[in-house]
Parts: C-alpha cells; sequence; structure tokens
C-alpha cells in the first residue's frame, strides 16, 4: 500500500494502462478486460486488473497534469512492479492534418514542465518512447487500417493558455502533432527507472479547426485506443 494506492503487492500486472481519466480506467476495465476485479478506489483513481486475450493486464487512472502521474508512476514502479506502462489519452489537435478520433502516437515529448527542466541542468532532455513498442503500435495500427500520426507530443501544464493557439507557435512550426498533459514525465520517469512507455491519444479537439468530441465520447468511446493499446501491451 501507498498513501495513494490500496492495492496489494501482486494486484497489478506488470503491463499498466494509464488513462488520466478514472472513469475511463473504469470503463477500459468493464469494457475489454476478461474477469476485471478493482484494486485501488483511493482518492476515486480507480484501478482494475484482468486479463486480455488470456494475458494478465492492469489499468490506473493517474489524473490530470505531470505532477499526479509521477506520483502514480513512482508508485507503480517501486511498489507494484510495473514494467510496461501505456498512457491511453486524450490530446488535442495542433495539426491540421490530424482529425478528430485520429490516433497520435508519441515518439517524443516537448514540455513546460519544470519536472523536466530543472532535472538536467543546462540540458534540455528529450523524453522518448520505448522503440519497440513504438514499432509494435505503430505496425498494429498500420495493419488495422487506423488513421494513425507520430511524433512529437506537447505536454504542457497549463490547459487554458491566456494566448491559445499562439502559445503552441513554435512547436507548430517544428512538426508538434498534439498537446496534453502527461506524456514528457511518463517518458522521463521510464528513463529513469528502466521501464518500456508508450503514449497513445486519441485527438478529440482540434486547437486549429475547433472539431471536437463531447465528454461522454471522450469518456468511452475511444475503442481503436484502448484495443491497440492492450495488444500492445500484452504482446510486449
Amino acid at each position: 500500500m501507498t498513501p495513494h494506492n490500496e492495492a496489494k503487492p501482486g494486484d497489478y500486472a506488470e503491463a499498466i494502462l494509464l488513462p488520466g481519466d478514472p472513469l475511463r480506467a473504469k470503463w477500459i476495465a468493464e469494457t475489454f478486460f476478461e474477469a476485471p476485479r478493482q484494486v485501488n478506489g483511493v482518492r476515486g483513481c480507480f484501478g482494475y486488473t484482468g486479463t486480455w486475450k488470456g494475458k494478465p493486464v492492469s489499468v490506473q487512472a493517474t489524473g490530470m497534469g505531470q505532477p499526479t502521474l509521477a506520483i502514480y508512476v513512482h508508485e507503480l514502479i517501486h511498489s507494484y512492479g510495473m514494467k510496461v506502462a501505456i498512457r491511453v489519452g486524450t490530446c488535442g489537435g495542433l495539426a491540421e492534418k490530424v482529425k478528430v478520433r485520429d490516433l497520435v502516437i508519441a515518439q517524443g515529448a516537448s514540455t513546460d514542465s519544470g519536472i523536466v527542466r530543472e532535472a538536467f541542468g543546462p540540458y534540455g532532455f528529450a523524453p522518448l518512447a520505448d522503440f519497440g513498442l513504438l514499432r509494435d503500435a505503430v505496425a498494429r495500427a498500420e495493419a488495422a487500417g487506423l488513421p494513425v500520426h507520430v511524433g512529437n507530443m506537447v505536454s504542457s501544464d497549463i490547459f487554458y493558455h491566456a494566448d491559445g493557439l499562439k502559445a503552441y507557435a513554435a512547436l507548430i512550426a517544428h512538426g508538434a502533432l498534439a498537446v496534453e498533459m502527461e506524456c514528457a514525465v511518463l517518458y522521463l520517469l521510464a528513463a529513469r527507472f528502466g521501464i518500456r512507455a508508450l503514449t497513445i491519444c486519441a485527438m478529440t479537439d482540434s486547437l486549429v479547426t475547433h472539431e471536437e468530441l463531447s465528454a461522454a465520447d471522450r469518456q468511452s468511446s475511444l475503442i481503436d485506443m484502448a484495443t491497440l493499446a492492450l495488444d500492445v501491451a500484452v504482446g510486449a
């Protein structure tokens, strides 16, 4: 047990999906897991374990933002033995070619977070995905005919920028595909502690075209993202 998790040792599989939204964690477990069981409910951040295609897998909500994700990831690694972490989230589109419901797989992540910046002195550390997980996810997505984009994700600590889209102008000019709030720190901690990590997001709100999904659709209709992440998790 930890201050944020009531699960017992052995309650989690080594491969864990990490949505921010607790209700998305619940939806993934109840929709896709065989014999799901809840292992954590502290602070309403639900965690579940079950099987997918006969192999053990877990899902744990992390809440919104890099500081909260860092807490859950640290504890899942050090208290529960997580080896593979796949973030399954939503993101805002920064490129016109990224359409609503398209998948964005983060090869790397740029960030304004002090958690990353202050750890490396004069160096601008580039948090990257595990290449094996990335390669597997892209191959599976392309084989299934899913609309997928691979490249640079932006992980911002600010949701409501005063300058709106202008805040990301330099990043957009250098090919950034989408923005969310967790990926960079996940990749940082994976590198620090020697685990494998990947971020797969569904684009739900375009900052360019202003297309968007409803809150209900963001929570529970992202079937392609969930099934792809599960396949990669158990195949890792």
